[in-house]
This record gives structure tokens, C-alpha cells and sequence, in this order.
């Protein structure tokens, strides 16, 4: 049950970035440009990985006792995982905007 609900968590905060104009929906941007700019949603997004990573490494303390030591290949898959997690957020906010 853990392990669904931390996947779930994971694709929430990677889609989180995609739907509002606000930095971390917290900081209005400039009030002329009503649109937040790619750059900034990768910045989100890099940050609210190590938040999620942040979240599993305790999930996986308080479930196991102890945390298992990666290498960089799980750090790979993981934030790869974090992008494919991330693209309906993308579609949603870059792709299917601009075409309406």
C-alpha cells in the first residue's frame, strides 16, 4: 500500500508545476506576463524531485527500518521516471494550449 500511495504522490508532484502561473503556487511572477515560461516549470520540477526523494527516503525508513544505499543508475531511472510521470502536465499545459 506504501508503495502506491508514494506513486501516487510522485505523479501529483510531478504534474503540479504544469497547472498554475505561479512559482511553487506560492510566488506570483510578474504581473504583466501572465504565463510561466518553460524554464521555470523545469525549475519546479528538479526541485520537487529531491522533495519527493526527500519523502521516500523517510517512507522507506519508517516502512523498513533502514534505507537500502543506490548508485547513480537508480538515480537515473528515478528522475527519468519523474519526467514520464510529468508529461500529461506537459501536454496539458504547452501542447494542448497552444492549439485552442
Amino acid at each position: 500500500m506504501t508503495n502506491l500511495v508514494l506513486l501516487g504522490i510522485i505523479f501529483l508532484a510531478a504534474n503540479l508545476p504544469w497547472f498554475s502561473d505561479k512559482l511553487f503556487y506560492i510566488f506570483p511572477l510578474k504581473p504583466h506576463n501572465s504565463n510561466k515560461n518553460l524554464a521555470w516549470c523545469i525549475l519546479e520540477l528538479v526541485v520537487l524531485y529531491f522533495l519527493v526523494g526527500v519523502l521516500a527516503v523517510y517512507a522507506e525508513r519508517a516502512t523498513f527500518g533502514q534505507v537500502a544505499p543506490q548508485g547513480w543508475e537508480f538515480y537515473a531511472v528515478t528522475s527519468f521516471l519523474f519526467l514520464v510521470f510529468a508529461f500529461p502536465g506537459f501536454v496539458y499545459k504547452v501542447l494542448w494550449k497552444r492549439s485552442i
